[in-house]
């Protein structure tokens, strides 16, 4: 199998894993259930005048949601981010798309990533693992993977445990820091970093943001593990068995937003990592994200239709201001600041 047909294989295997398989955490949450909202049978407030607007990368949102990182390269990968695209338009979601690595090294699969046609004014985010930066990838690649998406940032993921059991995997994490600063001070658009299910803490998050990161996604554990993923991809008897041995690992989604809002300093704050609905994004945000991003949780509808993701997006949008309603929060500001959250027990 050639390197071009490898990368397919792959990202193919990836959906349909994620779609077909229980690939969370073994004993792992989000640790959203820990949380309660304080109830106020009393609102004052008109459930049609609550507004979830924000802002990010500079352009205005109808909503805090985002679609987390999730694919490209295949046919089914470009009906996949199309759906996602029109249905983000429609519903005011920001866009972060699947890695675009491979578009740069198979440019035949670029077509897959081309998705700005769909969505000309939502944010958009272009997506490269951060280890490629020691796997040749510099300012020129990363600037083609901009451009191809027609993007508004470029998100770098940290996938360490995934390359680790992923068969392909890239390992050499070392250096990484002056090289994502290097990469910021030359860059023209804003850059962030993600994780992909492991969390993100406030100490690394600073640090980012000293090198000059604008955004975090913590990506939490809770919610898909990829050593779980790429363990039924492997034939290895060893790394299969070290995907099950780590597969509790990795900070829940809810304790990186605490621990981030307990330690300022962080830029903007996206929780992803197993959220499912809207009562979760609105737990998120009061615990201190700034956006909600939904990855596996929305596969199924993105697979099937923009139909169907649109009517997914108008329910959590609905759920998200429900929550929002049965505290008094007529706005994000004022969801992101209530008080009217509790640790279940205390």
């Amino acid at each position: 199998m050639n390197r071009r047909d490898d990368v397919n294989k792959r990202k193919a295997d990836h959906i349909q894993i994620c779609l077909n398989d229980d690939v969370n955490g073994r004993g792992m949450t989000t640790g959203f259930e820990k949380f309660s909202f304080i109830h106020q049978a009393l609102p004052e407030v008109d459930f049609a005048e609550i507004n979830v607007e924000t802002s990010f990368l500079k352009k205005k949102v109808a909503t805090p949601f985002l679609i987390s990182s999730m694919t490209g390269g295949t046919e089914k990968a470009m009906t996949i981010n199309q759906n996602l695209a029109i249905a983000a338009e429609e519903k005011g979601w920001s866009f972060a798309v699947g890695s675009g690595r491979a578009a740069v090294e198979d440019p035949e699969r670029a077509y897959t990533f081309r998705i700005r046609k769909y969505a000309p004014s939502i944010p958009i985010i272009a997506n490269v693992g951060a280890v490629q930066l020691n796997y040749g990838f510099g300012v020129d690649e990363c600037k083609k993977i901009v451009d191809l998406v027609e993007a508004d940032a470029l998100v770098l993921h940290l996938n360490s445990l995934q390359e680790l059991i992923q068969p392909e995997g890239n390992t050499n994490f070392r250096g990484l820091f002056q090289k994502i600063e290097e990469l910021c001070k030359s860059f023209h658009l804003p850059i962030g970093v993600k994780e992909v299910g492991w969390g993100i803490n406030s100490k690394l998050a600073r640090r980012l943001v000293d090198v000059g990161i604008s955004f975090i996604d913590v990506a939490g554990a809770g919610g898909t593990n990829w050593s779980q993923v790429e363990k039924l991809r492997s034939t290895d008897p060893l790394k299969r068995a070290v995907a099950d041995a780590i597969s509790g690992l990795g900070i829940p989604t809810s304790e990186c937003l605490l621990d981030l809002k307990q330690n300022e300093g962080s830029g903007t704050i996206i929780a992803s990592g197993g959220l499912n609905n809207g009562v979760e994004a609105a737990k998120a945000i009061a615990l201190g994200a700034d956006l909600a991003g939904f990855g596996r949780s929305i596969l199924a509808e993105a697979v099937t239709s923009e139909k169907a993701l649109i009517e997914r997006f108008t329910q959590t949008e609905y759920e998200l201001k429900a929550a929002m309603f049965s505290i008094g929060a007529a706005s994000i500001n004022k969801l992101k600041n209530t008080p009217s959250i509790k640790q279940v027990g205390y």
